[in-house]
């Protein structure tokens, strides 16, 4: 299988990793890279699929992954310590906005790990930690970015393709763009200042209204990467679920 005409060997070259799977049709990307963190694959190894046919998000959503249209991307992390699936979805959303900036595009996070342009959907992002022991965690990393379309027509009012708003761009420039940058994330404890104060410029829910989980006005994360909301109780926290804008 090549992808956009490089194999895995070439890939990785041209992505700086030690090891890239390219897979033409597979359930999901995760599902790869949580298969080969059980065989005991490194940190960093990353996976590349054309088309994925069960492709999912958060709340078990599914994600639509058409083939030839997307970035379907699994990353493994062995961070060395149990983590919760939260705060790497940030940061990941934070490479993927760096990795937009870089080309050109204004982007912004609706939390915890949609990335929007222009009000749309561009990509999301899905982190799920497991372990085969107390003392060999991983975290498996999902990026879905539409890059090419027409994007499906059962979502074409939520979702945007990337050449939409930057003609002629490969996946390939993506991938050089972000690999790297999931390389340098942290997978410290708590957000730094650095980040929160990232995050808070390029947060798509700051000031609106909310109906679910919590009735109130969005107003920024803390370091633990919660929602903050602004009820007629004073300032709550939402560490899950789905929000909904009123």
């Amino acid at each position: 299988m090549r992808y956009d005409g490089l194999d895995g060997e070439e890939l990785a070259c041209r992505l700086g990793v030690a090891r890239c799977i390219v897979a033409a049709r597979v359930t999901s990307a995760l599902d790869l890279v949580h298969q080969l963190a059980r065989q005991g694959a490194p940190a960093g190894a990353v996976v590349l699929v054309n088309e994925q046919t069960a492709g999912r998000g958060r709340l078990a959503r599914k994600w639509i992954s058409p083939p030839n249209t997307g970035i379907w991307l699994g990353y493994l992390v062995r961070p060395g310590h149990a983590v919760s699936g939260g705060l790497p979805a940030i940061r990941v959303g934070l490479a993927v906005l760096e990795t937009l900036a870089e080309l050109g595009v204004e982007a912004f996070i609706k939390w915890p790990n949609d990335v929007l342009v222009r009000d749309r959907k561009l990509a999301g992002i899905l982190c799920e930690a497991r372990s085969s022991g107390e003392s060999n965690p991983w975290v498996a990393v999902g990026v879905g970015i539409n890059v090419h379309g027409p994007v499906v027509p059962e979502i074409i009012r939520e979702a945007i393709a990337l050449d939409e708003v930057v003609p002629l761009i490969t996946r390939i420039a993506v991938l050089k763009e972000l690999v790297p940058r999931l390389q340098r994330i942290s997978y410290e404890p708590a957000l730094d200042a650095g980040e929160r104060e990232k995050f808070r410029k390029h947060d798509w829910l700051s000031g609106r209204l909310l109906s679910d989980p919590l009735t109130g006005a969005a107003c920024g994360i803390d370091g633990d990467g919660a929602l903050l909301v602004r009820t007629p109780s004073g300032i709550e926290r939402v560490v899950g679920g789905s929000v909904v804008t009123t």
